[in-house]
Formats: structure tokens, sequence, C-alpha cells
């Protein structure tokens, strides 16, 4: 299994301050861009998965609106995020 509840608390402990607050917006997005790469690789290796595609875009959509929200909330907390986890936007 490639995300266990140990590794689950390592990016919360990381991105969010604590492995308990895992409703935090950096905690989240930095949630979901582990499982995005991690689906990346696997597109890369299996073209045709397409079921796999469409999980992969909706994840990247649900990303990206949380990225808006912390945006617009609070712009500083959002250059963090993005240039800790080396996003391009």
């Amino acid at each position: 299994m490639y995300l266990d509840s140990a590794k689950k608390a390592e990016i919360f402990e990381k991105f969010a301050g604590s492995a308990k607050n895992t409703g935090s917006t950096e905690g989240q997005v930095a949630l979901l861009t582990y499982r995005i790469q991690h689906l990346t690789e696997h597109m890369k290796a299996n073209h045709k998965d397409y079921a796999t595609n469409r999980a992969l875009v909706m994840l990247v959509g649900q990303r990206r609106s949380l990225l808006s929200y912390l945006k617009r909330k609070d712009i500083e907390r959002y250059r963090a995020i993005i240039k800790e986890l080396g996003l391009r936007k």
C-alpha cells in the first residue's frame, strides 16, 4: 500500500503542524499532491488506464480549488505552500 496511516501522519505533521490537524488546507493540499504524484507515476506505465486517469484529473481539480480558496483567504500561506511543494503556479 502506497499510503499508510504513518505516511499520512508524517505529511500532516510537516505541513499542517500536527498529525491531528487533518482538516487544514495546507495538509489537504500536501496529501493531494502526494497522491497526484503517485498516480502520475502509475499513468506513465499504464497509459490506457482510463479510470485512474479520471481519478487523477479529479484530484488535480480538488487541489486547484483548495489552492484557490487558500489564495483568497491568505496569500502568504498560499505562496508558502506553493514554494514548499514545488508547484508551478
